[in-house]
């Protein structure tokens, strides 16, 4: 008499519908990206290019500053000093040593990533307003450094010989190069954030942030954990520096190491939403079309630096979690989709 065997039951495949609800907080961030990329195919025209490459910027730093401010809670107002050294040294390869756009742009991000790592070790054991303090510090330093540093063209800064684009089909293909290598950058960063956000490394920045005693009671080693944040959010300003001042064909001190655009960053991922991944893409967006506005208007063009402080205050007192918090807390449903 022969005894029955039991089978073991093979597992259910997940449905798409389930991969989707899953991934859902990484795919509608691509989506609406996506949608930001294609505008400039759509409209045919160069201007819509133009006005897509500042908004995909925008949306590309402020996810790398969220990074840092949005997961850990440490509020950076010399973020800017990363895009403006990633820029310096890779401008200099690219005009001195005739490097490509791409090697030079890995330069560019590892010579920030470095900087990072050594400034993280020193500053990132202050708190609070000490370390936003630093930071503005750190800024002001190297941008007086680099306005002083002969190779790097001094006060005056560098400008790129205009045969260098017939390496990419001439002047106006390099235009339409440019933003589609921001565009597949600003792809990466976002998915980048969202791996971070939903990985351990990302559990023990967020339990930092909540509480950093508390964190490091749990086992997180908040000093490394804050160092390599630090350094991941300033690799892609570095990166990005390249490849706009590659674009725009000539790079400065000044322009380069602007305060108020670290500024502008922080209002982006607070008016969004800090620690989220569609935040700082609604934020980017939100601004850029504020900023557009204000630019164009005969009233408010001159003063538009002190609309973002004002909507940075309105933010903290009134939707501290930004327009994605505001939404999950509303509708609970969303909760699961907006990450």
């Amino acid at each position: 008499m022969s005894i029955p065997t039991q089978t073991k039951a093979s597992p259910p495949s997940r449905t798409i519908t389930a991969v989707l609800k899953e991934y859902a907080g990484l795919l509608i961030p691509i989506g609406v990206v996506l949608f930001i990329i294609a505008w400039p195919t759509i409209t045919g025209k160069d201007i819509s290019r133009e006005a897509m490459f500042t908004v995909l910027l925008s949306i590309a730093l402020a996810s790398s500053l969220n990074i840092l401010l949005g997961y850990s809670g440490y509020v950076s107002f010399g973020h800017v000093v990363f895009f403006g050294l990633g820029g310096y040294v890779g401008f200099y390869l690219m005009s001195v040593h005739e490097w490509l756009l791409w090697p030079a742009m890995a330069a560019g991000g590892v010579s920030s990533g470095l900087l990072a790592f050594l400034l993280g070790k020193a500053i990132l054991r202050l708190r609070g307003g000490y370390f936003a303090l630093a930071t503005i510090g750190i800024n002001e330093a190297i941008r007086a450094a680099i306005n002083n540093f002969t190779p790097f063209g001094g006060p005056v800064g560098m400008t790129l010989n205009f045969q260098v684009y017939k390496n990419y089909g001439g002047a106006s293909e390099a235009l339409w190069l440019s933003f589609y290598t921001l565009a597949a950058m600003t792809l990466i960063v976002i998915t980048v954030s969202y791996f971070v956000r939903t990985s351990k490394f990302g559990l023990g920045l967020l339990a930092i942030r909540e509480d950093e005693d508390a964190a490091e009671i749990m086992g997180v080693i908040a000093p490394n954990a804050k160092t390599w944040a630090y350094v991941l959010s300033a690799i892609i300003p570095g990166v990005l520096g390249v490849l706009f001042f590659f674009k725009n064909g000539s790079i400065e001190p000044l322009p380069a190491f602007r305060l108020h655009f670290s500024i502008e960053m922080i209002v982006m991922v607070m008016l969004g939403g800090q620690g989220t991944v569609l935040g700082p893409i609604i934020g980017g967006l939100g601004y850029q079309s504020l900023r557009g506005f204000l630019l164009t208007s005969p009233i408010f063009k001159n003063i538009q630096l002190a609309v973002a402080g004002a909507l940075l205050l309105l933010i903290i007192l009134f939707i501290p979690s930004g327009i994605v918090g505001w939404l999950r807390k509303r509708v609970p449903a969303l909760r699961r989709v907006l990450r």
